[in-house]
């Protein structure tokens, strides 16, 4: 399983914020159609942007959770594109929001096929039942190869994909997934 075998692509960040500034939800609801917004059973409004395709929370406060972005750049079109909106009701943000990310989904292969039902009893913290769910869980606590360490939450295929979840950066996905294919080096 050389290191070139592998095809690991972000395909989710989720990312919090702040537009420091109250947010009339019910204007917005009612003035833009890309919208949905039910405070009875959600305080928060749903917003849709086409390109790029991504979804954001807006609450009353301005704190904003955008998802569904591949890089920075487009969760940086995503929180513009709500400022514009916010302009055409008249809302003028002057600040640029500070972007947290709260969450990378990378996902892809690893270029070899997996006995899960052997790795789920040499590998800790696993968790796979078959008749539920196709894939293995597997969290690691990574300490290698970082200053500060943190967690990664994988989903093992049978066909070698992957789904890694639980990072913040781009290099922790990178060293999140070596780490996965050094434990799994380990015991095959």
């Amino acid at each position: 399983m050389a290191e070139d075998k592998l095809d690991i692509k972000i395909v989710n960040i989720v990312v919090a914020s702040s537009l420091e500034h109250d947010i009339p939800l019910e204007k917005m609801a009612a003035t833009l159609s890309n919208t949905e917004y039910n405070p009875e059973q959600f305080p928060g409004l749903v917003i849709r942007i086409k390109e790029p395709k991504t979804s954001a929370l807006i609450f009353s406060s301005g704190k904003i959770v955008c998802t569904g972005a591949k890089n920075l750049d487009e969760v940086r079109k995503c929180i513009d594109k709500i400022i514009q909106s916010l302009e055409k009701i008249s809302v003028k943000i002057t600040v640029t929001p500070v972007i947290t990310i709260q969450n990378i989904v990378a996902s892809g292969g690893i270029g070899m096929d997996l006995n899960l039902n052997s790795l789920a009893m040499k590998l800790d913290n696993t968790e796979y039942e078959p008749e539920q769910f196709p894939g293995l869980v597997y969290k690691v606590k990574i300490t290698k190869n970082t200053d500060k360490p943190f967690n990664a939450t994988f989903l093992l295929f049978s066909n070698g994909k992957i789904v890694c979840t639980g990072t913040k950066s781009e290099a922790q996905v990178q060293i999140a997934v070596r780490q996965l294919i050094e434990n799994l080096k380990k015991v095959k």
